[in-house]
């Protein structure tokens, strides 16, 4: 018998301050050919990301405005494939109110009760309040400093809550498919190899 594997987490990325950080000068290009982007600020993109982004134990999805453009400017300079992308719905009037960051709930929405965390460099306190009001698995919200962009301590962060969501969904996968096989008529079970 085979049970299909519990989906990894999400990890929803946004980029201006948590991967192209506002402080200081950034990651140095090495000295030789560079390519002229139109954006300044890309100088700042460490590349050194894309691979400790990639070993994270999540689905990387980006959660920020530049959209597509993240998967077309930013993904080939970390090496990372074409990741999903969160659309953004038209602001409504509602939106910000009692602080609430306005990707917070589309965030929840675009999770769909899967657990998550969300690198942002702008989440506050009620949006860590809203989600756990409002979304039934587990989720981390985790600010990055937008002065440095994500660290080492950043990385072992989400690395831990991460790999513990993987793993309890896991366990909880295999729970269900125990039980499932459990309630199956015992000539069924003869048949299982």
């Amino acid at each position: 018998m085979t049970f299909a594997a519990a989906p990894l987490p999400l990890l929803f990325l946004d980029v201006d301050g948590p991967l192209i950080p506002f402080g200081g000068t950034g990651y140095r290009l090495p000295a030789g050919p560079r390519e002229e982007s139109g954006n300044p600020l890309l100088a700042r993109l460490d590349p050194a990301l894309g691979p400790r982004l990639l070993a994270l134990p999540g689905v990387l999805v980006w959660a920020t405005t530049w959209e597509d453009e993240a998967n077309e400017t930013l993904s080939p300079r970390l090496g990372l494939p074409r990741l999903p992308v969160v659309d953004w719905p038209e602001p409504s009037e509602g939106e910000g109110r009692g602080g609430l960051h306005w990707k917070t709930r589309t965030l929840v929405d675009r999770a769909g009760g899967r657990p998550f965390a969300w690198a942002d460099d702008e989440i506050t306190p009620a949006d860590r309040a809203w989600v756990a009001a409002h979304h039934p698995a587990p989720a981390l919200l985790h600010r990055v400093d937008p002065r440095t962009g994500l660290t080492d301590a950043d990385f072992a962060v989400l690395a831990d809550w991460l790999g513990r969501a993987a793993a309890a969904g896991s366990r909880q996968s295999v729970s269900v498919a125990a039980r499932t096989a459990s309630r199956r008529p015992s000539g069924d079970r003869a048949a299982m190899p």
